[in-house]
């Protein structure tokens, strides 16, 4: 058997970067719209996002700091996932200035928003698909010594989902036409899905 590289995370890598990231590839993208307590818009994209469950639909999304994407969904109890895509990627990293609070983001990326239908975040009107979220749960994280971290995990049920017509083909969702970008290694590593292949779950 070939010898690992080992490192303690707590400990240090050892590397000239941090290869945790790098490693977990490819992340997608959690572009969260949010709004304050007085109707304020928020935009960020989170490279700490996934699907959790089927049904009810869950996603979850989380951030190292109590920010405004947090603070707002706590505040509201309500988010929108929106679909980042390769034509829309200058503008997602637009969103990633740390404005101040009560900035809107997506005026800062040139951004039309639209309206959503169950809650009151509004939509990035040009992304290909959007989930309006109620959230169910906003935790803390805590570290294998017990302590709290300034980890925050925010779960979202998906009330109603929006797809743009252009990118449904044979009632299903194009995933390959829409070019979503996912988050790879270190400060400006993205991916493209441009490329599907099949494999199906084995019979017993």
């Amino acid at each position: 058997m070939t010898e690992t590289y080992f490192y303690e995370p707590l400990k240090g890598h050892g590397l000239p970067h941090d290869p945790f990231k790098a490693i977990l590839t490819p992340r997608p993208i959690g572009w969260i719209s949010t709004v304050d307590a007085e109707g304020r818009v928020n935009l960020a994209p989170y490279s700490f996002f996934a699907a959790i469950a089927t049904f009810p639909p869950m996603v979850c999304f989380s951030s190292d700091g109590k920010k405004d994407t947090v603070s707002n969904a706590e505040a509201t109890g309500e988010f929108v996932y929106n679909l980042a895509t390769r034509d829309l990627a200058w503008a997602m990293n637009e969103t990633c200035a740390p404005l101040p609070h009560g900035e809107n983001e997506m005026i800062r990326a040139g951004l039309a928003a639209a309206p959503s239908r169950l809650v009151k975040p509004p939509r990035v009107a040009a992304t290909p698909a959007a989930f309006e979220c109620k959230v169910t749960q906003v935790i803390q994280l805590t570290g294998a010594d017990g302590e709290k971290r300034d980890n925050w995990m925010v779960i979202g049920q998906v009330m109603g989902v929006h797809i743009d017509p252009a990118y449904l083909k044979d009632g299903r969702f194009d995933t390959v036409a829409a070019r979503p970008i996912a988050r790879c290694g270190y400060r400006g590593d993205y991916a493209e899905v441009s490329e599907l292949f099949e494999m199906f779950r084995p019979t017993a």
